[in-house]
């Protein structure tokens, strides 16, 4: 078993260690506007992963503002695959060859990127609010067909009575 190390321990000379409302507050706002932390904690002035997984653990405060932005990340992201599903394709034209113009094709690797853009987008959102953008399973019926759940305790008194039953023909 690895040890955790001291958020501390991870921080270059010049990275903010210690919490600030102000820090928090831009950490929280940019995570729900849909930067990812990673990002976030990358950039010039910022704390390491590290520090701000420490905050979550020790600071409930942050905790509860941190999950918020998660959901808030989510709805971000649910938003994007409407603007991403929304946007023009991008065409490429078709030529023959002798240089005219024969055919504009949407361009398929733009196409393929959309659609890992969207991917990438629903599976997110579905892990940070899974009640909302989740896969749903029911298990329950619905007014038609209803979930009936019985407890019939009388069938191991027919196996018994079958299986004295099978005893006394054999002798």
């Amino acid at each position: 078993m690895t040890k955790r190390k001291d958020p501390a321990d991870c921080l270059p000379h010049g990275r903010p260690q210690i919490y600030t409302e102000e820090l928090a507050a831009s950490i929280c706002m940019r995570l729900s506007g849909g930067e990812s932390l990673r990002s976030i904690c990358n950039q010039e002035g910022m704390p390491c992963q590290q520090t701000v997984y420490s905050w979550i653990f020790c600071r409930p405060s942050f905790l509860e503002k941190y999950t918020r932005a998660r959901e808030e990340q989510a709805e971000t992201m649910a938003d994007e695959i409407v603007a991403i599903a929304d946007e023009t394709p991008q065409t490429a034209p078709v030529f023959d060859k002798d240089g005219n113009l024969i055919d504009v094709r949407m361009d398929s690797a733009y196409i393929q990127w959309q659609r890992n853009r969207v991917d990438a987008r629903k599976w997110t959102a579905s892990k940070l609010r899974p009640k909302k953008y989740g896969d749903r399973i029911t298990h329950g019926g619905d007014d038609a067909s209803p979930v009936v759940i019985e407890n019939n305790m009388n069938i191991f008194g027919e196996l018994l009575k079958n299986i004295k039953l099978q005893r006394q023909t054999e002798k």
